[in-house]
């Protein structure tokens, strides 16, 4: 009959009110603040974990933690293990640029984040949605973002790879887009970084050919966290202490220098007397080595990663290429080539110049800052 509803189908209504009344508690019973920088983590599926609940947050978490960092991951969706501190993301299964757009200012004006890590587009491509235009909306996405929170660090990550061949090429296309809309976003002074996803991941990575497995998950979590260190802020300071003072060359008992303490953008380093000038005088803090107090990070030439590439100053700008690990063996690593700090051909004499190198244990590989 016409209008007629079965007094079975309101009882099965009201308990599907209750269980979503239900899950409507435990998801608010989830919703955690330490009173940390807030990260919200934004996009689809990948973010929210489908193949792994908890996605690259679970080992970005323990990144963060074990640092000593302090970060409240927020945002409307919760999910992951126990071992995870803190279950708020927003990540949305099967959703579009286009969808996540028409709920981001939303999003943003609850949970105010300082800094919003963004990999979306996968559903575009898989989904074959205007695939021609998804850079142009990911550019919008972008502009929405900034305007409703001004001041906050947006990374945007390039797309993981797909197992699917031709949606891969897709992804290619896609991604080749993203540094050109980050670089114009940067230029015109809003806090956009790139993060390369996908140059991370492979897809042996994968755990059903769209999702990453756990190793994958980890991998990502490794990538967002080098990112975020990079730029000062995004995730607060890790509490621990800044080193600043001379960094020795200790094979050649000299100081590494920026020579006659210039502030030239490329300029190359040199180790040299010690003589505590502005131009020996480094700070270590938030992976950076930065010279005169801080207006110039120490730098990989043009982000390269083989042997032989120099070492320079050159504005501090969150590059991967400005990032660096002070190791317990005295040696210094680019956290995004590996290679060690070398003193050119062993030398020891003043104006040797400093550049990237396979780490081997050499003395012209070690250093002190103190």
């Amino acid at each position: 009959m016409r209008g007629h509803v079965p007094r079975w189908a309101g009882a099965l209504v009201t308990l599907l009110l209750a269980a979503g009344a239900l899950i409507g508690i435990a998801t608010a019973a989830y919703a955690e603040s330490n009173g940390g920088v807030r990260v919200m983590p934004l996009g689809d599926s990948i973010t929210d974990g489908i193949t792994v609940p908890g996605a690259y947050r679970i080992g970005l978490w323990q990144r963060l933690v074990n640092d000593g960092y302090k970060v409240d991951f927020v945002g409307s969706s919760s999910n992951g293990p126990s071992t995870l501190g803190d279950h708020d993301h927003e990540g949305h299964s099967g959703w579009r640029i286009d969808q996540i757009d028409a709920n981001v200012t939303g999003w943003l004006g609850t949970y105010t984040p300082h800094t919003v890590l963004l990999h979306i587009g996968t559903n575009d491509i898989i989904q074959n949605h205007d695939v021609a235009n998804a850079p142009a909306r990911l550019s919008a996405l972008i502009d929405h973002i900034t305007a409703s929170v001004p001041s906050a660090e947006v990374f945007v990550a390039t797309l993981i790879p797909l197992a699917n061949s031709g949606q891969e090429t897709s992804v290619r296309t896609f991604n080749a887009a993203i540094p050109g809309i980050v670089q114009s976003k940067a230029a015109a002074g809003r806090h956009v970084h790139l993060v390369d996803m996908h140059a991370a991941l492979t897809t042996a990575d994968l755990a059903d050919g769209i999702h990453p497995g756990a190793a994958g998950y980890d991998k990502m979590a490794a990538t967002w966290y080098s990112a975020l260190r990079s730029v000062p802020g995004s995730i607060g300071d890790s509490g621990g202490s800044t080193a600043s003072g001379a960094i020795h060359a200790v094979g050649a008992g000299r100081c590494l220098d920026v020579p006659n303490s210039t502030r030239t953008n490329g300029t190359q380093l040199q180790i040299y007397d010690c003589n505590g000038g502005a131009g020996q005088t480094w700070s270590s803090s938030g992976g950076r080595l930065t010279v005169y107090s801080g207006a110039k990070c120490l730098d990989a030439y043009d982000n390269r990663t083989t042997a032989g590439t120099k070492v320079e100053i050159w504005d501090c700008n969150g590059g991967a290429n400005q990032q660096w690990q002070v190791n317990s063996n005295g040696t210094i690593t680019g956290v995004q080539s590996g290679l060690c700090l070398d003193v050119t051909n062993a030398s020891t004499a003043n104006g040797a110049p400093v550049q990237l190198w396979t780490c081997n244990g050499g003395g012209n590989q070690k250093w002190s800052l103190n």
